[in-house]
């Protein structure tokens, strides 16, 4: 299969974004893969379908694969390159867009000087709904909610001796149409990204695994994160990662209704009006730039 393509990216994230208005294009979870992959394929954090609006309340479906060919429910910086590629792919004259995704509707908004802001909806607090299984773990009060006490599983030591022991980590967790867990940290160059993040993605506290934030806070307008994206790993940016972090951080006591985030990318500003309730939508702006277009022949892989 021949296949059109454009590479785009939101503040480092870097995404394939197809084309399947005119029809589906029927890409096996593998064929997926292969596109992602860095060696033998285009290379993306996540592959972008823009497909025609399942009912006549939004203008657009949105549909995400990971790295690992899975379908998952949201991708914020995604959505940013979303609508800046239908609008100057001539799909959309609008400058505001609403999409239909897994996880709900999203409106996406085109800003006069490129940035665009992205309605993300209200966060998901409810542990069955993350989803989260919380029965039986000890959590920790916070401003005007709390972290989880979690223990992580106990690691081989590799020699053949004792595991080593489990460590305990205080996690915030959220959805943002998919899981997440934040965890603040000292110093987001030294943290744990690499061993901490595939385990907690991986925990069986998770039935559908977890995007793992590591949050530093800076100021009460401002922080760092890194974010181990599920199925993926780690990834220069992700937006619902911001989007999560930012909203646990302001219930927790750590922030202001609005913060400037660092991700090894860029920067995302995420605001959320606390004060009119736990149901306010999470706003998020940030860049969307196009990388290039081009062609490539898939496999036909199973």
């Amino acid at each position: 299969m021949r296949l059109r393509f454009t590479k785009m990216q939101g503040a480092g994230n870097d995404f394939i974004v197809l084309d399947e208005t005119r029809g589906p294009l029927g890409l096996t979870a593998a064929q997926y893969r292969w596109l992602a992959d860095r060696h033998f394929g285009v290379g993306a954090d996540q592959i972008l379908s823009v497909r025609p609006p399942p009912d006549p309340s939004v203008d657009f479906e949105y549909v995400i694969h990971n790295a690992d060919g899975g379908e998952v429910e949201n991708c914020g910086n995604g959505a940013r390159c979303f609508v800046r590629y239908v609008h100057d792919a001539g799909l959309t004259d609008k400058c505001c867009v609403r999409v239909h995704t897994r996880a709900g509707m999203l409106t996406l908004a085109l800003q006069d000087d490129g940035r665009v802001t992205v309605d993300m909806g209200a966060p998901v607090f409810e542990p069955a709904r993350v989803p989260f299984v919380a029965e039986g773990l000890a959590r920790e009060p916070e401003g005007d909610w709390w972290r989880w006490c979690l223990p992580l599983e106990e690691v081989p030591s590799g020699d053949g001796g004792r595991a080593a022991a489990a460590p305990l980590v205080r996690v915030a967790v959220l959805s943002m149409g998919n899981p997440h867990a934040v965890l603040r940290v000292d110093d987001v160059e030294r943290a744990p990204v690499a061993t901490w993040g595939p385990r907690l993605e991986h925990h069986a506290r998770f039935p559908r695994r977890a995007n793992v934030g590591f949050l530093q806070v800076l100021s009460r307008q401002q922080a760092r994160l890194r974010v181990h994206e599920r199925g993926t790993g780690e990834t220069l940016a992700c937006g619902t990662g911001a989007c999560a972090a930012v909203v646990a951080g302001i219930r927790l006591g750590w922030f202001d209704e609005r913060v400037d985030v660092t991700l090894p990318g860029g920067v995302l500003t995420i605001e959320w009006a606390h004060g009119e309730g736990l149901t306010a939508a999470v706003r998020m702006t940030g860049p969307a730039q196009p990388v290039f277009t081009g062609e490539v022949e898939v496999p036909p892989l199973a």
